[in-house]
């Protein structure tokens, strides 16, 4: 890790005593993301003025982090199995508070600037999370969650890698806000974690679910992503607004939504810079929310996975001849069409064929995948030293076509991180329509 200097590593476990004898079940929302890498989200912020003692910040933290999983601790204990003589095998989350872990690093002559003014990613920002490289199923002796926080000259990076098949995007922002929450001084959070994991079908605690033996001591490591640069874009509220009414405008429509009209925004460009066959069918895979769309509704603060892809697939010729309203129209259709009779059809669909998604399958060739949402509560975390200067991902799941979303710093603006190869980022950022919806 060049420039990185590693200070401490430890565990911090729960303040009361957690150890128990409780398992939680994975469902088939969790065991489908069991092959691929964790979650891994960070925040930049200023450096606070009035800090002298920077191992007095570190203790504060681990006292807050030990504190906040008093709340989700189950994020302190291992993923295990159980392996069955039908050759099957379930996966569980054992409370058992051994701990998460906690990284104190130093960035040594590294600025905010360094990380925020380059066109391009910094891949030494990729240094700045722990346990990367792991898969999710791999964590059966490594934490659930570690954090890593990493001082720069004139700022802190604070880190945060979570297992993905504990935790959702939702679930992992909550408890990015609850510690921030504990580590301002307050008694209580926001949203208190509902940790029962119900099955997603029926509203009952979720039983073991069985996955052939095959399927995990078959997975092949041999996915290698081609080298991959990394570049953040910025729209306004205002350009997305432009954006929505364009595209509901040439499907004779209302019902395009902002973050339909963006998604069609990028697919087009992105199918134009890779310079793909007019007659190629390719995919858009995003994740569909289903914590509003289950009967009875699941709480927001569910933690765990209620989430499955949902995946728009069209021709190259018609992504780039039929307009920025038709591509809309066409993503609106499949996130319309998960009401509950499909959603339940969806899941019950995992159940019967429980297979996990690969890297492989998810780095399909010239496809694009969606992950994160504009709607989390990134800027809302505040550990007391003011809102984030900036949100960043880590190197976990990154393939061509690995397409991240975070809410901008001002209200209503979108933050899109592309991961894409060299030569595809090149052409992106010089396509004059998409920049045109650009703000620099």
């Amino acid at each position: 890790m060049e420039n990185i200097r590693l200070l401490s590593t430890s565990m911090v476990q729960a303040t009361t005593d957690k150890v128990t004898d409780e398992r939680i079940e994975l469902t088939q929302c969790d065991l489908k993301l069991l092959l691929v890498g964790a979650i891994q989200k960070g925040l930049l912020f200023l450096k606070p003025e009035s800090l002298e003692d920077q191992n007095s910040l570190i203790q504060h933290l681990k006292i807050s982090l030990s504190r906040t999983l008093d709340f989700f601790y189950p994020l302190a204990g291992r993923l295990a199995t159980v392996e069955h003589d039908d050759n099957t095998v379930s996966f569980f989350i054992d409370c058992n508070n051994a701990g998460a872990q906690f990284v104190h690093a130093a960035a040594d002559g590294v600025s905010m600037a360094d990380i925020l003014r380059p066109v391009y990613v910094p891949p030494i920002l990729h240094s700045f999370f722990p346990l990367n490289g792991v898969l999710n199923y791999e964590v059966v002796s490594k934490p659930l969650l570690a954090v890593q926080v990493t001082e720069l000259v004139d700022g802190i990076f604070v880190g945060c890698t979570m297992n993905h098949a504990a935790v959702d995007g939702t679930s992992f922002w909550n408890f990015f806000n609850s510690w921030s929450e504990i580590h301002r001084g307050l008694d209580h959070i926001s949203k208190t974690p509902v940790l029962e994991r119900w099955s997603l079908l029926n509203g009952s605690i979720s039983p073991p679910i069985r996955l052939p033996l095959s399927v995990i001591k078959n997975n092949s490591d041999s996915f290698i992503p081609s080298p991959l640069q990394e570049r953040v874009f910025h729209f306004t509220k205002g350009k997305i607004a432009m954006l929505k009414a364009k595209a509901n405008a040439e499907a004779a429509t209302t019902s395009i939504s902002s973050l339909q009209s963006l998604l069609a925004h990028i697919w087009r460009a992105t199918t134009r810079a890779r310079l793909l066959e007019h007659d190629k069918e390719i995919d858009l895979r995003i994740f569909i929310g289903l914590r509003a769309r289950l009967q009875p509704p699941l709480p927001e603060s569910y933690c765990g996975n209620a989430i499955v892809t949902g995946v728009v697939t069209l021709r190259t010729r018609a992504i780039l001849e039929q307009g920025l309203g038709f591509v809309a129209l066409e993503i609106n259709k499949v996130v319309s069409s998960y009401a509950k009779n499909k959603v339940a059809d969806a899941l019950a669909s995992v159940l019967k064929n429980p297979s996990p998604l690969t890297m492989a399958a998810l780095g399909r060739s010239h496809s694009l995948a969606i992950s994160s949402s504009p709607r989390h509560n990134v800027y809302g975390t505040d550990f007391g030293w003011g809102r984030p200067v900036a949100v960043r991902s880590g190197p976990g799941n990154k393939f061509d076509g690995k397409v991240t979303f975070f809410p901008g710093p001002e209200e209503g603006s979108v933050d899109i991180e592309f991961s894409l190869l060299p030569e595809t980022l090149k052409a992106l950022g010089n396509d004059l329509e998409f920049m045109d919806a650009v703000t620099i």
